[in-house]
């Protein structure tokens, strides 16, 4: 399994001297969380964006790197905005891997249980689930990407069926 990093509201810190929510360019967070598993987990950090800046180019870079990965399961840590975008431009790529985005709609830094939670429901899914596909894992809820998406209205993601 290899856990893909591209940054997203899951990894914002608090800038003091700017004053704003920054995405850094380490993958402290995803350590931080997988401190707690008992099992060593290969990890890449790419593009480190919020995904409203996230573009093709971008995409074109992770589905590169799955292509070229030895592993068939991925879990991509994504912002929320444009996640179901990846997912969908993903999906119509890969049908022999299994691959799940997760993040979540605040920063680790200020609440640590959702982010903690959809990377744990992601990593355990990964480990049960035995059909290859692009999932969503957001809210508890982890689903085929054609039947969830981010409600805005509500800010929180769920079926679409």
């Amino acid at each position: 399994m290899l856990i893909l990093n591209s940054g997203g509201t899951f990894n914002k810190r608090y800038n003091p001297l700017s004053g704003e929510l920054e995405i850094p360019y380490d993958n402290e967070v995803v350590d931080k969380i997988l401190q707690s598993a008992d099992f060593d987990y290969d990890l890449a950090g790419v593009v480190y964006k919020d995904s409203l800046e996230m573009d093709m180019n971008d995409r074109k870079m992770l589905a590169s790197i799955i292509m070229e990965s030895k592993d068939d399961t991925f879990i991509i840590v994504h912002g929320t905005d444009t996640m179901n975008i990846t997912a969908e431009f993903l999906s119509e790529i890969f049908d022999d891997r299994k691959i799940i985005l997760t993040g979540s709609m605040n920063p680790f830094e200020i609440d640590n249980v959702e982010a903690s939670l959809n990377l744990g429901i992601a990593i355990g899914f990964a480990k049960a689930e035995t059909k290859n596909g692009v999932y969503i894992c957001m809210n508890g809820l982890v689903e085929s990407c054609q039947n969830i998406a981010k409600n805005r209205a509500l800010g929180k993601f769920e079926l679409v069926k």
